[in-house]
């Protein structure tokens, strides 16, 4: 029995200080001291905007139109007209309201000029090869140039008096 005694003795002995008192190492971890900044410089941010928002009323683009008189009523006969149009000829690319291959038209004539737009109706090709104005345009829509649909300047005409619709 003494025995027995001894041996649990020796075991719980063992088993207390195996288990006990043991201080688990913490990881150092890594830090650095920051320099203090001796001297602010603020530089004034210019937000660059896409050529899709950019306002250029002057510039009239490349192409056969050099002058477009609007009239400060809307032609509805023509806009009947030009909404035939762009349904079956653009909405392929162009949403009215929204981006998506190509810009959306709606306010377009309070960003470019009405010669502007129907060269880029006419004569897409050489807008965006001459243009610059254009040439941002296909960089800001993944290099999707413009199809030359082949309107007549009366179609594009009339398109153009259903973006004066669009507000």
């Amino acid at each position: 029995m003494k025995a027995i005694l001894k041996l649990t003795t020796i075991l719980f002995i063992t088993l207390l200080v195996g288990c006990g008192g043991k201080e688990e190492k913490k990881k150092e971890k890594f830090s650095y001291q920051k320099k203090a900044v001796t001297e602010k410089t603020t530089t004034p941010k210019t937000e660059k905007k896409s050529a899709s928002k950019k306002v250029d009323l002057e510039n009239k683009g490349v192409g056969p139109i050099k002058s477009v008189d609007l009239s400060a009523a809307v032609n509805q006969e023509m806009v009947a007209h030009g909404t035939d149009v762009y349904k079956k000829m653009c909405t392929a690319c162009h949403r009215t309201d929204r981006k998506f291959v190509g810009p959306a038209p709606t306010g377009i004539l309070k960003r470019r000029s009405p010669e502007w737009v129907m060269n880029m109706i006419l004569n897409p090709e050489q807008m965006v090869k001459e243009d610059p104005l254009a040439k941002e345009l296909l960089i800001e829509f993944n290099g999707s140039p413009m199809a030359n649909q082949g309107l007549s300047e009366e179609d594009a005409r009339a398109v153009l008096e259903y973006f004066r619709t669009l507000k």
